[in-house]
């Protein structure tokens, strides 16, 4: 009631309660991060700001902006613009396998005019997006279990299918992870849960002898055995244990990483940043990096529980499980606890299109939050 009170002098009045109701304190964390990587993309390039750490933090200056603007978003916006962006993600992931670019033996980028991007990004919003108003309509029975739960298992698999076949397995393990952690928060059947488990354990054999290509099987088998291919498939694997390991409690200091400043470490600016921060900065380093991690993930679940429409409580959640899982695959593969599969850490790791994607996807977090007392129904009349 304070806040209707309070925006009723105009336009101008509400978009500045608006402003003001925007979580400074999840922008703050965020930022945090992004500096962090800043840092360390400064370090591993012999102490300059070209070529990553410069437009890293350019292009968080303009998304954290982005996100402003988009938390004040009405958030039946969003929800009018759910299934439009999922079918948009889509048809653009069609559109990669007729004519996408091919990079380093993969299709996943597709070229329109000079924009060159994955439609897999888009899609990560746009199934947490099209899954949360599919279950804002749904009822609690029919979410816990019935027939119609084949629905959102069609609209998580039919896109983890494309994007596995460029092929990207990260990826489709992301979409997949995050469709059913939105299935399982929206009130799916732990018994269920348990027998898909169980039948997803029974097909493992198979799908990694039938489904996977020969190099991501070859990650699998090197993840479990990395010592026996040390200068090929557990390359990797190995010299993030040794950067990790070479940091110690402390780290080596600022700028001091043998590994990644004697170009030891693979893909230091982006998937394996996180091992470059250990032995750098060692066990503390990685401790207080984490801690950010988990601040966020707290703060968005917060937001997400304290949402009055179930739209907006699935959106948040959702958007927080992709960003979860983006930390927790990452760190597991620099460990070697995971097989490697080429998913960077969110706003650490260098790269544009996931750090839009991240950025988006807390502008819908922070929408939530701004629009938490917002009533969003499934009538045509108040979608927008």
């Amino acid at each position: 009631m304070i806040a209707s009170a309070l925006t009723r002098p105009g336009e101008r009045d509400r978009w500045i309660v608006k402003l003001g109701d925007i979580d400074w304190m999840l922008v703050a964390l965020l930022s945090m991060i992004a500096g962090a990587g800043g840092l360390m993309l400064y370090s591993i390039a012999g102490s300059s700001m070209e070529p990553w750490a410069a437009d890293h933090l350019v292009r968080f200056g303009i998304f954290v902006v982005i996100m402003i603007v988009l938390g004040m978003v009405d958030l039946r916006a969003w929800f009018a613009l759910a299934y439009p962006v999922y079918f948009l993600g889509l048809l653009l992931l069609l559109g990669v396998e007729i004519a996408g670019d091919v990079s380093l033996g993969a299709k996943r980028w597709l070229a329109l005019g000079g924009l060159r991007f994955q439609p897999s990004e888009i899609m990560k919003i746009g199934l947490v997006l099209a899954l949360a108003r599919f279950y804002h309509a749904t009822s609690a029975d029919d979410a816990r279990l019935s027939w119609k739960l084949a629905i959102p298992l069609g609209m998580i698999g039919l896109p983890a299918v494309l994007v596995a076949h460029q092929p990207d397995l990260g990826t489709a393990i992301l979409l997949s992870s995050t469709g059913l952690a939105v299935m399982f928060m929206a009130g799916l059947s732990l018994r269920l849960v348990m027998a898909g488990v169980a039948a997803l354990a029974v097909a493992a054999p198979a799908a990694f002898m039938f489904v996977l290509h020969d190099y991501q099987r070859a990650r699998v088998t090197t993840f479990l055995h990395p010592e026996t291919d040390p200068s090929g498939a557990g390359y990797h694997t190995l010299q993030a244990k040794i950067a990790l390991g070479s940091g110690g409690l402390l780290g080596k200091g600022y700028g001091l990483g043998s590994q990644s400043q004697l170009n030891f470490l693979p893909e230091k600016q982006t998937d394996f940043i996180f091992a470059t921060l250990a032995e750098e900065f060692g066990f503390v380093g990685c401790f207080a990096v984490l801690a950010l991690y988990a601040a966020v993930i707290v703060i968005a679940l917060r937001i997400a529980m304290i949402s009055h429409s179930h739209f907006g409580r699935l959106a948040a959640a959702g958007v927080t499980s992709t960003f979860t899982l983006y930390v927790l695959i990452n760190a597991a593969m620099v460990m070697g606890l995971a097989p490697v599969v080429g998913v960077p850490m969110p706003l650490l790791s260098y790269g544009g299109t996931v750090m839009m994607t991240v950025m988006i996807g807390f502008g819908l977090v922070q929408s939530v939050k701004v629009h938490r007392y917002a009533e969003v129904t499934s009538g045509k009349g108040a979608l927008l």
